[in-house]
C-alpha cells in the first residue's frame, strides 16, 4: 500500500491549522474557564454524547455537538441558541483534551464572536483541576 503522495499545494497538516487557530484564539485554563463562567461567560461543551455519557459533565455547560457549533451560535442564523445574543457574547467551549475546541473557538471568531476561547487540555484537565463535573467516573 503506498502512502498519501505529496502534500498539494496551499494544504497544510492538521497540527498547522491547529497552530494557525490557536494564534488567533486566547486560551484559558480551566480555572479562568470557571472564573469567566461565573461573570457570565457561556461554557459550551462540543464532545459527543458519548464521551459525555463515559467522562461526565460540566453543571451548566451549554451542549452543543461539534458538527452544530456555528449554527447554533451565529448571531444571525435561524438555528442559533437563545445565548448567541450578539456578536460580543462571551464564549469557552471545551472539548475533551483541548484539540477540537481550539479549531471550534477559532470558527466562531470567524463569525465574529471574536472573544470566543478554549480550555487548555479540555474536560480532562478540569477534572484534574478538581473542578465540579456529574456523572462519569470523576464525579
Amino acid at each position: 500500500m503506498s502512502g498519501p503522495g505529496p502534500r498539494p499545494p496551499g494544504a497544510r497538516s492538521v497540527d498547522q491549522l491547529l497552530e494557525e487557530a490557536r494564534s488567533r484564539i486566547t486560551r484559558v485554563t480551566p480555572a479562568q474557564a470557571a472564573e469567566r463562567v461565573a461573570r457570565g461567560a457561556v461554557l459550551v461543551d462540543i464532545r459527543p454524547q458519548s464521551q459525555r455519557e463515559a467522562e461526565g459533565e460540566v453543571p451548566g455547560a451549554v451542549v452543543v455537538e461539534r458538527n452544530h457549533l456555528e449554527w447554533r451560535f451565529d448571531p444571525e442564523s435561524d438555528a442559533r441558541l437563545p445565548q448567541a445574543t450578539g456578536y460580543n457574547v462571551d464564549v469557552v467551549v471545551l472539548c475533551q483534551e483541548g484539540y477540537t475546541s481550539s479549531l471550534a473557538a477559532d470558527a466562531l471568531r470567524s463569525l465574529g464572536l471574536a472573544g470566543a476561547s478554549d480550555v487548555i487540555g479540555g474536560h480532562r484537565a478540569w477534572v484534574a483541576d478538581g473542578l465540579p463535573t456529574t456523572g462519569g467516573p470523576a464525579a
